[in-house]
């Protein structure tokens, strides 16, 4: 730590930089005043609670309880999972084993289903996963989560939005007898097929997301109860099918895996589309009245409906009809029509419809509360984190939103979207363990109440008055040496019961630091010192286990995966990984998690248990998938992420609330 560096403002600073530097948490360097571009600038971090600093700031009302939230994520999530890739991926990935990939996605969910409650309940505002990995990594790899995001729920709205119109079909009698207003067809000159019945239920489920969140809210819990009931009718009905009928579909030669293990991780990989209902519980985190309670509430519920039903579902789907049979575009519909219950596919098809109304209405609903997000950190432009007075929904966010899904619907097909969703839900899944990993051993550092061992007592306090004073410490915080840095520490009012930052001509250095401790016993003064190089000690060994888990994960997942690379070299890189991942587990299993983590954010709610090795198993399972999903989907990818790495090099880097002349640690 440089010695001799004033961390404020002094008595000029402006009010405005004094707001952004109380939002503005950043990690190991000293930066002056002055903008610099640089590794410094990617790994800045927001203050957990950035937004109450921020004066006039858009803010979302607060309406939604447990119910409306089990509605939002059941609703989001129970769609084109059961209803659309049903038939795709058995047909040409798991087979009979889909219910299998199912379990397998679900438990990848299910892992950092936990993950996403502690934060969401400790953090919640508008913006998921960007904005965890907003205070908890850094910038830069906050960018690529919010920008992955907005691909994945655009493509995810636009693939449930493509589902549709063969479901509603089958009430036609077929999609040749379709009006020609919302039937399907070939664009001339080209291979398109656009598809004007998608982008026109697009537009309305756009035009409800704009009434405001109460009202999308109740279309979405009637409309989920009558899915519900559908599929309760698929299990019941299947059933007795398939044990009439012995169930044809397990009795084939290919066996349980036709496709073999590399089909039934592929499958699951896929399927991983179904499972981001609980992604958007996370996202409207703002808008609940208690999100401590009713947050982790509502995204363990509706993933453990959901996952059971799309067990019990695509196990029963499978039964009945053999995977080579399945329709592509309707697979239950004509699972029932093959069977000889023509009436039941009129049932089914109904649910379809309505199942992917809700799906579609789920699936735009995060989008506009990320883009709304990133625009209030200026990484966007604020256009998007305009909030209607009257609705209390950011309309130009929403509008921009469904224009594009429906763009994307209207000319896109399902199969070549569901594995570009499937990246962007994994990536998001991944950064989020990581984060849960670093809140826990290296939190970010934060100019809050401190408090550490009963009766302890710090000395390097000082008054406004200039005297200094002896704090207290409470339970379960960090030694307030291993919060606040040798040149930032501390001042306190007189009468107040908190710290807070300075930012006036009464800024500590380490000047002040020293004439502090010269009145100090000398014994005080070497254990405090010894704590003080412990706890930087303990961090140091904890972010090189972080990474060592991170970096092996990576490498072991490339290893295991890749198919065009030299086995020797796969050899070298799964050994390297493997050491790495080993190592890195280990050192944070020995050493202690760092009791700051109880300042960060909001205290009490949800804490996500098995820390180290849930969130460590969350990593190794969602990269693994994501080395899984194949060249072509990375290709469409990355092309996405480049274009992303150039608006924030132009635009997001100079416009970041971080980057306005702040004099902040990093």
């Amino acid at each position: 730590m440089r010695e001799g560096k004033k961390i404020g403002s002094g008595s000029g600073g402006s009010e405005e930089t004094m707001e952004a530097d109380s939002a503005a948490i950043d990690i190991p360097f000293l930066v002056s005043g002055r903008k610099r571009v640089g590794f410094s600038t990617l790994t800045r971090r927001k203050h957990s609670n950035a937004q109450q600093h921020r004066k006039g700031s858009p803010q979302l009302a607060k309406h939604l309880k447990i119910w409306e939230l089990l509605a939002v994520g059941i609703g989001a999530t129970i769609g084109a999972g059961v209803y659309v890739l049903v038939g795709t991926v058995a047909r040409d990935k798991a087979g009979p084993s889909l219910s299998a990939s199912f379990l397998i996605a679900g438990v990848a969910a299910a892992l950092s289903a936990f993950c996403y409650a502690e934060l969401a309940s400790r953090c919640p505002s508008a913006g998921s996963a960007y904005h965890y990995a907003y205070l908890c990594v850094g910038e830069g790899i906050a960018w690529i989560i919010g920008w992955a995001l907005i691909l994945e729920y655009t493509v995810g709205g636009a693939a449930v939005a493509r589902g549709i119109s063969p479901n509603l079909a089958i009430f036609f009698g077929g999609s040749a007898n379709l009006p020609g207003w919302l039937s399907r067809r070939l664009i001339p000159g080209t291979s398109i097929v656009c598809d004007p019945c998608a982008f026109l239920l697009v537009a309305a489920v756009t035009c409800l997301l704009s009434t405001g969140i109460r009202e999308s809210a109740f279309v979405q819990t009637v409309m989920t109860a009558v899915n519900c009931s559908v599929l309760l009718f698929v299990i019941v009905v299947g059933s007795w099918l398939g044990f009439r009928n012995g169930w044809p579909g397990y009795n084939l030669a290919g066996g349980y895996m036709p496709f073999g293990v590399s089909g039934l991780l592929s499958g699951a990989a896929t399927v991983f589309f179904a499972f981001i209902g609980f992604d958007a519980v996370a996202s409207t985190a703002e808008e609940v009245k208690h999100p401590q309670r009713d947050l982790p509430i509502g995204i363990g519920l509706s993933l453990f409906i959901c996952g059971s039903i799309y067990i019990v579902v695509s196990a029963v789907m499978v039964g009945i009809v053999p995977y080579y049979e399945m329709d592509l575009d309707t697979p239950m519909p004509t699972a029932f029509m093959k069977n000889g219950l023509h009436w039941a596919m009129y049932a089914v098809a109904a649910g379809a419809v309505a199942a992917l109304s809700t799906a579609l209405l789920g699936a735009l609903l995060p989008q506009p509360r990320i883009l709304m997000a990133m625009s209030r950190d200026g990484l966007l432009p604020p256009l998007f984190s305009k909030v209607n007075k009257a609705t209390s929904v950011p309309v130009y966010s929403t509008v921009v939103t469904g224009f594009a899904a429906g763009c994307m619907a209207f000319l896109l097909n399902v199969d070549e979207l569901s594995g570009m969703v499937s990246v962007g839900t994994l990536m998001a899944f991944s950064i989020v363990a990581v984060s849960i990993l670093i809140l826990r051993y290296v939190p970010p550092i934060e100019p809050l109440v401190l408090s550490a061992a009963p009766t302890q007592e710090v000395p390097f306090v000082k008054k406004k008055s200039g005297i200094p004073v002896h704090l207290k410490k409470e339970e379960h915080a960090s030694p307030i040496l291993s919060i606040f840095s040798e040149s930032s520490i501390p001042e306190v009012d007189d009468d107040a019961t908190s710290l807070s930052s300075s930012s006036s001509s009464n800024d500590l250095t380490m000047e002040d630091d020293s004439a502090l401790q010269s009145g100090m016993p000398s014994s005080s003064r070497l254990a405090l010192d010894d704590e003080k190089e412990k706890e930087e000690r303990r961090r140091r060994y904890a972010a090189c286990g972080i990474s060592g888990v991170c970096i092996g994960v990576v490498l072991l997942s490339i290893a295991t995966s890749a198919t065009l690379l030299p086995s020797w070299l796969c050899w070298i890189m799964g050994v390297i990984g493997t050491s790495m991942l080993l190592v890195g587990s280990a050192i944070l299993l020995l050493i202690d998690q760092d009791e700051g983590r109880h300042q960060f954010g909001q205290s009490g709610g949800f804490h996500c248990p098995g820390v180290p090795v849930l969130p460590i198993l969350c990593i190794m399972v969602n990269v693994y998938l994501l080395a899984n999903l194949g060249s072509v989907t990375w290709l469409r990818v990355s092309a996405w992420l480049v274009i992303g790495v150039f608006v924030y090099s132009f635009y997001g880097i100079h416009h970041s609330s971080l980057s306005k002349d702040l004099h902040t640690i990093m």
